[in-house]
C-alpha cells in the first residue's frame, strides 16, 4: 500500500467509524423536581407508559426508574433514549429510604409525592390519563412540584 494512502487511512478511519456509529435513539426527558422540604432520604422517579400499573415501576417492562439523593429545594432526573409515546411520571420523596410510600392511618401519605402535569390526588393516586404527557422525538424538560400532606 502506498505510504501516503496508509497515513490518510490511519487519520480518517477513526473519523469514519465515529461518524457511522448509531446515534442514541429516543428523546432525553429531563425532570426537575421542586419544593423538596428537606434533604432526608432519596427521591424516586418512575416514568411509565403502562396505564394498568401506574404509578408503579418495579418489574414493569419498558418503565424508566431513577433515584437521586434528596436535597432541600430541587433535584433533577434525566431519562435517556425514551421512545415516543404517552407516559406518566410519579415521584416519591422516600425520606426514610425504605423503598415504599409510608402512610399515616393507612391512607394519608407521610412522605412527599408528585405527578406529571401536576395531576391531582384525591382518594389515591391520579389516573394515568390525568398525568399523561406525550413524548416525541424531541427532548423534553418538565418541572414537577413535590407535595406533602403531613
Amino acid at each position: 500500500m502506498n505510504p501516503v494512502l496508509a497515513l490518510i487511512s490511519l487519520v480518517f478511519a477513526p473519523l469514519l467509524i465515529a461518524s457511522t456509529a448509531p446515534a442514541q435513539e429516543g428523546a432525553t426527558v429531563t425532570v426537575t423536581v421542586t419544593d423538596l422540604r428537606n434533604s432526608k432520604g432519596i427521591v424516586r422517579a418512575c416514568m411509565t407508559a403502562d396505564e394498568a400499573t401506574f404509578p408503579r415501576c418495579r418489574g414493569v417492562p419498558g418503565a424508566y426508574g431513577a433515584t437521586a439523593q434528596a436535597r432541600e429545594g430541587s433535584v433533577t432526573f434525566t431519562f435517556s433514549g425514551v421512545k415516543p409515546g404517552q407516559y406518566a411520571i410519579a415521584l416519591l420523596h422516600d425520606e426514610n429510604s425504605n423503598g415504599k410510600a409510608d402512610r399515616a392511618l393507612g391512607m394519608m401519605p407521610k412522605e412527599g409525592f408528585g405527578f406529571s402535569r401536576d395531576a391531582k390526588v384525591r382518594m389515591g393516586p391520579p389516573r394515568f390519563s390525568d398525568a399523561a404527557i406525550d413524548i416525541g422525538a424531541q427532548d423534553r424538560n418538565l418541572t414537577i412540584r413535590m407535595r406533602y400532606m403531613l
